[in-house]
């Protein structure tokens, strides 16, 4: 059969299903498949676009309220385990969030869809190096309970592209490049090589990441005619009360998309929350 003759696959169908998809392995599998596929893909941009409550998850997991959680030193094999199931939990919801993105904001130019495809690759891709790590350890994904947080907000900005673009790789994603760096620090000290390098992947990744979504932020704000900055802390007004928590990483957001005015404005909503 030639290549022309086969049936091209339906992205925005596609997209949804593996979203919903509850099997870790079946959802990074299916998210490197339509990433791999993406130019022999058809766009149905008239299609429905269905609200999605909650993503698919592991039957195990337990999803409890943040205050729930449990944290540990790192001194501790089952500490480490902990901290790394968190992020394992991150790094799969944001493979959710990006494939959610690519599915949910039609007609937009065909390279949004092809960068959103691209960092739920590297989502999954950093899942899996969790992963590997927590079934090294005699733990995996869905041993400790986790929190529903960064879907709550994929479901709070679901009809806002502006939104979605400002708060979730912005806000969201950003708060890694704060907190990474020392998470990183704090391993080395423990002297778990395994975990730091690891973190030091999807640190670098992130700032890409992070980078990608400042940039479709701002398109989106120069295609309605509003002014980035102010329109960002606007976003960050009504759906987070104007909350945002320092400290910054102000060389890590500089290279992600955040300028220096931005990032002074920031630090000053940030102290005097």
């Amino acid at each position: 059969m030639h290549r022309g003759d086969m049936a091209r696959l339906d992205f925005f169908a596609e997209a949804h299903r593996i979203i919903l998809l509850n099997d870790v392995r079946s959802k990074c599998e299916a998210t490197q498949r339509l990433h791999e596929q993406f130019d022999d893909c058809d766009f149905h941009h008239d299609a429905e676009v269905k609200t999605i409550d909650c993503p698919g998850y592991p039957s195990q997991l337990t999803l409890v309220a943040p205050r729930e959680l449990k944290r540990r030193g790192m001194q501790s094999q089952l500490g480490r385990n902990t901290l790394l199931h968190a992020v394992a939990h991150i790094e799969f919801n944001a493979i959710n969030l990006a494939l959610d993105a690519a599915y949910r904001f039609r007609n937009q130019p065909q390279d949004f869809y092809r960068d959103w495809l691209s960092i739920a690759a590297d989502e999954a891709r950093h899942f899996r190096l969790l992963q590997d790590y927590l079934q090294a350890h005699d733990c995996d994904y869905g041993d400790y309970p986790a929190h529903n947080g960064l879907w709550e907000m994929a479901v709070q900005t679901q009809d806002d592209i502006v939104a979605r673009m400002a708060l979730v790789p912005r806000v969201l994603e950003a708060r890694g490049l704060d907190v990474t760096p020392g998470m990183i620090q704090r391993l080395e000290g423990v002297n778990d090589q395994a975990a730091v390098d690891i973190l030091k992947i999807i640190y670098q990744d992130e700032i890409q990441h992070v980078y990608t979504g400042s940039k479709w932020f701002k398109h989106q704000c120069h295609q309605l005619s509003l002014e980035p900055r102010s329109t960002f802390e606007l976003m960050v007004d009504t759906h987070l009360h104007g909350q945002l928590r320092g400290p910054f990483n102000l060389a890590a957001r500089l290279k992600a998309g955040f300028d220096e005015e931005e990032m002074q404005r920031l630090e000053h909503k940030s102290l005097n929350r």
